[in-house]
């Protein structure tokens, strides 16, 4: 394991830069009146949300890339990994804000991009780092001494986790502060698991992701001055995926994304089970909306989740690290 300085350095740089753009980019968002539009089935309480201006994701992405690229010229480690991940993080960033124009310019939360449209999206920008990683030979999955070698599979399966990976975050971006705080917990862990494992362009661009979020979660915890939409939360999740690809740990996205997983679950079987039985197992889903029709108030979700993907991410770089 090999600590580098300008790992922190580039999470302080990434920390800085998002509080200076925040104060710019948010006045901009005012002027221009790029606001938020609430989806009309979304709790009562939500109402107040209306207004406050979204598309946020661009001065996060925009710092996460300034501060990484600083860190790996001074490092001399821009390597094509680290290119073709900050590439795959700016085009799914250029995904999300179509998403959000579109709902901004037809004044409704529904006015972007059709689920069709973002999953072609989605599945096209995945394309990069699934057929880099199949010409480099990386098309194994492993867990300390056990792999498995997927061969011409494993594009499938890159296009199906990093989707997946997307969509979670975007669905756990209900709340203020909810998406950015549990990405800051799990940019966390992998920062320290691809320091572990070697990868330092990675680790670089992981932890300038981590300082991003912080200086974020000034503007948007509750009540929030800003939401980073479709823009961010698309962006993060593409963002935590490929760098689990990148750095072949992608199986332990299920314990360092823990709750972008359980999100995601409890909208498939609120799904499933309303359309085989006709009732509905949540209050509403994604769950963070159950715990909020059951009386909880938004910091105690967003802190109790946080702990739970703390706790998790925990467990993930201990057994990552004795396995290693």
């Amino acid at each position: 394991m090999e600590f580098n300085i300008l790992v922190v350095v580039s999470l302080l740089v990434s920390f800085v830069l998002t509080l200076l753009f925040g104060v710019v980019y948010i006045d901009f968002l005012k002027k221009r009146m790029m606001t938020q539009y609430i989806l009309e089935d979304a709790p009562e309480n939500h109402a107040k949300k209306a207004g406050t201006p979204t598309t946020g994701g661009v001065f996060i992405v925009v710092s996460i890339i300034l501060a990484s690229l600083a860190g790996l010229t001074m490092n001399q480690s821009l390597t094509t990994p680290a290119i073709i991940t900050l590439m795959t993080f700016l085009f799914f960033m250029l995904a999300g804000l179509k998403d959000d124009i579109g709902k901004i310019s037809h004044k409704e939360n529904k006015g972007g991009l059709t689920p069709r449209n973002k999953l072609f999206f989605q599945i096209a920008i995945a394309l990069l780092p699934a057929v880099y990683m199949t010409i480099a030979g990386q098309t194994y999955l492993n867990i300390g001494e056990y792999s498995i070698d997927l061969h011409y599979l494993y594009p499938f399966f890159v296009i199906f986790f990093m989707t997946g990976v997307s969509n979670a975050v975007n669905l756990t971006d209900g709340l203020d502060g909810l998406a950015a705080s549990n990405a800051a917990v799990a940019m966390l862990a992998c920062t320290i698991i691809c320091i572990i494992s070697g990868h330092i362009d990675l680790a670089i661009i992981s932890a300038a992701t981590m300082g991003s979020l912080i200086g974020f979660l000034y503007f948007n915890h509750n009540p929030a001055k800003v939401f980073m939409g479709d823009t961010g939360s698309l962006a993060l999740g593409g963002l935590l995926a490929t760098i689990a690809v990148m750095g072949k740990f992608e199986l332990w996205i299920l314990f360092i994304g823990i709750i972008f997983f359980l999100e995601t679950m409890s909208v498939i079987i609120q799904v499933t089970s309303f359309k085989l039985t006709g009732k509905r197992v949540f209050k509403m889903s994604p769950i963070h909306h159950h715990f909020e029709l059951s009386g909880w108030k938004e910091n105690k979700i967003v802190i109790v989740f946080s702990l739970i993907s703390l706790i998790f991410c925990t467990i993930a770089v201990i057994l990552f690290n004795l396995l290693w």
